[in-house]
């Protein structure tokens, strides 16, 4: 292996072990490999990507070209995430390993350093520029960053060049895929804007089981009140719920949510304590947080799954 390759891996275990941003902006010199360069392939590219958001990016970019593998399906909390004995074979037989990355998936991180050291491994949101990014502590940032649409599609270059580097012969096609693709999204980010803006103002409060949607939040113009942290490691205690209680009650506010990937328990608490104060919150419906829905429905894609969100927020909030 070439010098500079030695060189760009080593970068890269040191960002993950030490849990910050895998690179510190889009100026960040593209990392080069020889991998699958100059080969013709008569076989997909295997891909193997964590979550269903990472999963519809690379299979939208690659199209036919790539065949996809998802490692965390429907409900699965990526914060929490070990890879089993049966991932590491999956990981281990792949041409690209993708993730998203900002320590999303940080029970992985020793492992996918590990996999770059014989496999394309990259983050998806690397190249985002760390001034469009929520820093949640001294080089840390919110990793939840497809909850801004167009935020979201900053990660498409980077797909769209990482398969380019494995299968030179088809890197017009991943461009066009790419640029197709932001497209939607672009249509995508406008209707969020406008069907959030239907609601009047004072009602523009999501409160949510974890602090995943500040990017949605930021985008759209809600404002964003959650049990736990970031990472649903956290665990939140009487005070936490007590004060979301209050903040709930003064605020009139009706309607709370679920989420798919987060048990109910704390939200139902916040909803008892409300009654016990007399004033009753509902809960307006579950939300794709972390994970996407199943499979072959409108929410197992990532536009079907953020119309999904948007229309049970404004549904119920209005």
């Amino acid at each position: 292996m070439t010098c500079w390759r030695w060189g760009w891996l080593a970068l890269l275990a040191v960002g993950l072990m030490g849990g910050c941003r895998e690179a510190n902006s889009g100026n960040a010199p593209p990392r080069p490999t020889t991998l699958g360069r100059g080969v013709s392939r008569d076989q997909p590219l295997k891909a193997v990507c964590t979550t269903g958001m990472v999963a519809d990016l690379v299979q939208r970019v690659g199209g036919e070209l790539v065949r996809v593998d998802q490692l965390m399906g429907e409900g699965v909390d990526p914060h929490l995430y070990k890879a089993s004995t049966g991932d590491i074979a999956r990981l281990d037989a792949a041409d690209l390993i993708a993730y998203s990355g900002l320590h999303l998936e940080g029970k992985m991180a020793d492992l996918f350093v590990r996999m770059a050291r014989r496999r394309a491994t990259f983050a998806v949101t690397e190249r985002i520029a760390e001034d469009r990014l929520l820093e949640v502590g001294a080089g840390h940032y919110d990793p939840h960053v497809w909850f801004d649409v167009a935020l979201w599609s900053e990660a498409l270059p980077m797909v769209a060049w990482m398969l380019a580097e494995l299968d030179p012969s088809h890197a017009e096609d991943y461009r066009q895929r790419a640029d197709a693709y932001r497209r939607e999204l672009t249509e995508l980010d406008a209707w969020c804007r406008a069907r959030i803006a239907t609601l009047p103002a004072e009602r523009r409060i999501l409160v949510t089981a974890h602090d995943a949607f500040h990017y949605f939040g930021r985008a759209y113009g809600l404002e964003v009140r959650a049990i736990q942290g970031i990472s649903t490691e956290s665990e939140a205690g009487v005070r936490e719920i007590n004060e979301l209680v209050t903040f709930l009650v003064e605020h009139g506010i009706k309607a709370v949510f679920v989420e798919t990937s987060v048990g109910e328990r704390n939200v139902q608490a916040l909803v008892e304590g409300c009654r016990a104060q007399d004033h009753e919150v509902r809960i307006g419906g579950e939300l794709f947080s972390d994970a996407m829905g199943r499979p072959g429905t409108a929410e197992g894609t990532y536009v079907g799954m953020v119309r999904h969100n948007v229309e049970t927020i404004v549904g119920a909030l209005e």
